[in-house]
């Protein structure tokens, strides 16, 4: 099986040597997305709950490029600054998942690229 990046422009481009994701057979590896729209390339104003949306639209993206929906995510890791914030990335996350839901981890980390407030990685299957 070979692999290939997946890059789209209607998400951030990488900031750094990798790819916004990587096909292998039927996997698809997601690298992490914070709420930096694409367009201007900063974080979206408007708190957690606004970036937490962002990172959706954001891999939301990534998964189209590859011809995969939100239905494909098996696994998702959730990067916060603050436990404080878990519930209202909670409720934003439930918007985008029915049962079965997808595994998940939540981390609480001491920071992220450009003073994020969250950040998630996601890796999903056809």
């Amino acid at each position: 099986m070979d692999k290939k990046a997946i890059e789209t422009d209607k998400a951030p481009k990488a900031i750094g040597p990798y790819s916004q994701a990587v096909k292998y057979g039927d996997m698809l590896f997601c690298s992490g997305q914070i709420g930096m729209d694409p367009e201007s390339g900063e974080l979206v104003s408007g708190g957690v709950e606004a970036q937490a949306e962002q990172i959706f639209k954001n891999v939301q993206a990534v998964l189209n490029e590859a011809g995969m929906d939100f239905n494909n995510i098996l696994k998702a890791t959730i990067y916060i600054t603050s436990m404080h914030d878990f519930a209202a990335v909670n409720n934003v996350y439930s918007k985008y998942f029915t049962k079965p839901f997808p595994a998940r981890a939540a981390v609480e980390v001491s920071g992220l690229p450009k003073d994020a407030l969250i950040e998630m990685e996601v890796i999903a299957g056809s």
